[in-house]
């Protein structure tokens, strides 16, 4: 993989085929592909929905990594954009919370994903959940449009993460705010690993020190940014050494290194609007 269209493409074309399963083949394969092993299985990702209104279980293929609408101060009335919203499990719980008077707009860029969360909304009569095909790093969202941006274990696959965050800024309404759910690391992966397509189709070699990402947030001009939750991610041994070395591994997880899900929080500021830098205001 060298270039971000084919890191995309990768992408893509697994969440394709995910988009075709259930929740239950999704996590008990373990690659997200029903008969195809050696990469992730989700399930080491994913936390329980069932308790929180506006769960829709036809929605849910356990990819997600955390629940943002848990942290994400959603009051009646918001309208919310969910970053890559897959068949729309986040955006119908974050729809319990805005109410009949809010609008829930979900974007991804795989057409079957688009299609089943469209089904999903149709069948449940909502009115005001949206479905648009797009790509983060170029959201088909207005600027200063979005009271509260949610996304669940899919930032970490954009190429472009810088660009990504640099949306997310443009797109919220001065004083909005976002709260995402992500994988990121602690250390470096091994190159094996990091190269490795079916990984980063599986949410884990494409993501970056937890530093780097808190750094691209505040290089994005987010303020008040804050981790609300974090947990480590347990991957078995033996998917990981289908990619490296025991030494190479024993070596990454010394010493507090690992791979970790947060659910991080941030800010605009009440008097900023479009881009840092662009000059708009």
């Amino acid at each position: 993989m060298s270039t971000s269209e084919e890191l995309k493409n990768v992408v893509r074309e697994k969440y394709a085929i995910i988009a075709g399963q259930t929740k239950e083949q999704n996590e008990s394969s373990c690659c997200g592909i029903s008969g195809c092993c050696g990469t992730v299985d989700y399930a080491v990702f994913s936390e329980a929905y069932e308790k929180h209104e506006g769960y829709v279980s036809e929605a849910d293929l356990g990819l997600g990594c955390g629940i943002p609408t848990e942290f994400a101060k959603i009051n009646p009335g918001d309208t919310v954009l969910d970053l890559g919203s897959g068949a729309g499990n986040d955006c119908f719980v974050a729809r319990a919370i805005v109410g009949e008077k809010g609008k829930v707009l979900g974007v991804d860029f795989t057409d079957q994903m688009i299609a089943k969360a469209r089904a999903n909304a149709e069948k449940l009569g909502f009115n005001n959940v949206e479905f648009r095909h797009g790509d983060i790093e170029q959201l088909p969202v207005g600027g200063n449009s979005i009271d509260v941006v949610i996304s669940n274990c899919v930032l970490n696959l954009v190429p472009d993460k810088a660009k990504a965050f640099g949306e997310i800024f443009r797109v919220l309404k001065p004083g909005g705010h976002f709260s995402v759910s992500d994988i990121v690391l602690s250390g470096e992966l091994p190159e094996q690993i990091k190269g490795a397509a079916e990984m980063y189709a599986g949410c884990v070699s494409g993501a970056i020190r937890k530093e780097t990402y808190i750094k691209l947030l505040e290089d994005a001009g987010f303020i008040n940014i804050r981790i609300e939750k974090e947990r480590a991610i347990v991957i078995p041994e033996e998917i990981l050494l289908s990619y490296c070395s025991k030494e190479e591994l024993e070596k990454f997880s010394d010493k507090g290194k690992g791979i970790f899900s947060i659910t991080v929080y941030g800010e605009k500021h009440k008097s900023a609007c479009c881009t840092p830098g662009s000059g708009c205001c």
